[in-house]
């Protein structure tokens, strides 16, 4: 016959297991980050240019930047047939990463029009929006220097449902470039803040993977959608 435990017993066998199974989320924003670190994407760009090498990509082709976004968009070139792509965003980098490797990830390619998708990872960091939108500033000067004629269009931000609190945060940055690009030439924003949203403004968990920040299939289609009217047809 089983001995009933003392409930002090029980407590002491429990507390372990209810501690290693509790997840604390992570507070958001932190302090604001005294640097960035540029050097975790040089494995990354080194990948690229290793690939050029093997086989060299076109000159002239739309040229999509920026972070998972991105990255993970891997109908991209089925997205746009009529239109010569190339895929260079990397890990879950910010603004500042694509500034500071445009010389290996930009430049070279001689791109005909450049999307950059990029600014939520840079937020969840605990950078501050104006930091964000200055960073995007100085990510446009730079490419101007280099290639002054080229348009360059910003993807706008979108909610997740894994940053869901980032939300309102995310739309300042998308009213500061949105309001910042007409004032400069051949610098277009595009809004996808509504993207993931149901009719009653509400984040729609099927439209992501298990991780519920990146965008599935489903997901991607709405987000072609919204960029396709401004891909110029390059074939």
């Amino acid at each position: 016959m089983l001995r009933r435990l003392r409930p002090s017993l029980v407590a002491f066998v429990l507390l372990p297991l209810a501690l290693a199974a509790q997840t604390v989320a992570p507070q958001w924003p932190g302090p604001k980050p005294a640097s960035n670190d540029f050097a975790k994407w040089e494995k990354a760009v080194a990948a690229f240019e290793a690939a050029d090498k093997a086989h060299s990509p076109p000159q002239g082709a739309v040229l999509f930047v920026g972070a998972s976004s991105i990255v993970r968009w891997k109908s991209l070139a089925a997205d746009f047939p009529a239109t010569t792509v190339l895929n260079r965003g990397f890990g879950g980098n910010q603004i500042k990463d694509c500034t500071y490797y445009a010389e290996r990830t930009i430049f070279p390619y001689a791109p005909s029009a450049i999307f950059l998708r990029a600014g939520g990872n840079d937020l969840n960091a605990g950078w501050p929006v104006a930091d964000v939108f200055a960073d995007f500033k100085a990510f446009v000067a730079k490419v101007r220097g280099q290639l002054p004629d080229v348009p360059i269009f910003f993807i706008g931000l979108s909610p997740s449902v894994k940053r869901i609190e980032q939300v309102a945060t995310g739309n300042r940055l998308n009213d500061l470039v949105a309001a910042y690009c007409p004032t400069q030439r051949g610098l277009t924003y595009i809004d996808t803040r509504a993207l993931t949203l149901d009719a009653q403004g509400q984040v729609r968990p099927e439209l992501f993977v298990a991780d519920l920040l990146h965008f599935n299939d489903e997901g991607y289609k709405l987000f072609a959608a919204a960029v396709r009217p401004f891909v110029p047809k390059t074939k």
